[in-house]
């Protein structure tokens, strides 16, 4: 029984399953560890080369509302295929992969107005890990920290991170200057230098963290000086934090200042969260209400649906999963411009998730 017990657990369970082999292997935990070297075997015999991804289905729907009482609507459809690999390469390292292919429903040609083509395929990251204890380091293109905050892009470069319960984190390497937010003047070259310094903290109910993210544009300017100056550095500070406050209840937010901006300087978001759907669990379900203020120049790349950088604004939204690794989520919000303009905002955002 050990023996299968230990075959299971080398397998990529979830929900239920995962719940019950747990519970196998806590009841047989001695015979397992008497086993010894034949788990260790089951587990380097496992398959190889894993694969996880996801279908889904977006629509999003934007009104814009102008001083004048005028208004204009934009929508669209995506549908995305994305395929996450890793494949072992000893008992240290692997090798992960994100590949992406988009085409959009409303657009059976995969020709859009303008002659090009809508449907494309592309290797969003693919890096090589290694796992020494407390020490990781990542080599190749993949996302940085603060990716769920400010920085939702990658990055080419190295990682090294070390601890657990509070952990460090520094990473150096290039990014492509048209993936940021605040797009320097000139793109005579289409990389620039980053860097990045954080801490991270778990324990409990609360996890946490602060970072120092630099990007140096080199030969582009970026125009966020009140003065009519022009600088080609971004250095964003950033502290996150979340807290759980029973099984059902948690808060989280973050606050961003880029200290060479003086324009639309500052990004946070404060979010009340009750519950979540969970991919794995059938009939389950979540709800949220977010406050939004996110300055287009203390972000790098928005990873926001329905608050756009340069907005600020309120969002609810909810979850459900309809069948097991079947999720729906909805999301609404409420924005108006902080540049001045006076322009307001309704954004609607529904996507249907085929986990995998």
């Amino acid at each position: 029984m050990a023996q299968m017990v230990a075959k299971a657990m080398t397998k990529n369970t979830s929900g239920v399953d995962k719940a019950l082999v747990d519970k196998l292997a806590a009841e047989f935990s001695e015979e397992l560890n008497n086993l010894g070297v034949r788990v260790a075997n089951l587990e380097r015999n496992s398959d190889m080369v894993k694969w996880n991804g996801e279908a889904r289905y977006t629509y999003k729907h934007d009104k814009t509302k102008y001083n004048d009482g005028t208004s204009t609507t934009k929508s669209s459809g995506p549908l995305l295929l994305r395929l996450e690999p890793t494949a072992e390469v000893n008992d240290h390292w692997k090798v992960k992969a994100r590949l992406d292919a988009t085409t959009y429903a409303n657009n059976d040609s995969g020709i859009n107005e303008k002659g090009e083509d809508d449907s494309k395929v592309t290797l969003k990251r693919i890096w090589a890990q290694g796992n020494y204890g407390k020490f990781q380091v990542k080599l190749g293109k993949f996302a940085q920290i603060n990716n769920d905050t400010i920085a939702d892009t990658t990055f080419s470069g190295v990682e090294l991170s070390y601890g657990k319960g509070i952990k460090g984190i520094i990473g150096v390497g290039r990014i492509n200057k048209n993936s940021l937010i605040p797009k320097p003047e000139q793109l005579i070259r289409k990389s620039g230098s980053y860097q990045y310094v954080g801490v991270q903290y778990a324990s409990g109910k609360y996890k946490g963290g602060l970072a120092w993210h630099h990007v140096k544009a080199h030969d582009g300017d970026f125009k966020y000086k009140n003065d009519g100056n022009s600088t080609d550095q971004m250095n964003i500070l950033i502290e996150d934090d979340s807290y759980q406050f029973d099984k059902n209840i948690g808060v989280k937010g973050f606050y961003a200042y880029n200290k060479n901006a003086d324009i639309q300087k500052k990004a946070g978001r404060l979010e009340l969260d009750y519950k979540g759907a969970q991919k794995e669990n059938k009939g389950t379900w979540g709800a949220w209400i977010a406050y939004s203020h996110l300055g287009k120049n203390a972000m790098i790349a928005n990873p926001w649906d329905v608050v756009k950088p340069g907005e600020k604004g309120w969002e609810i939204g909810g979850n459900y999963a309809f069948l097991k690794n079947v999720v729906g989520t909805l999301r609404y919000g409420k924005t108006k411009d902080i540049g001045g303009t006076g322009k307001k905002y309704d954004h609607f955002f529904g996507r249907v998730q085929f986990f995998f």
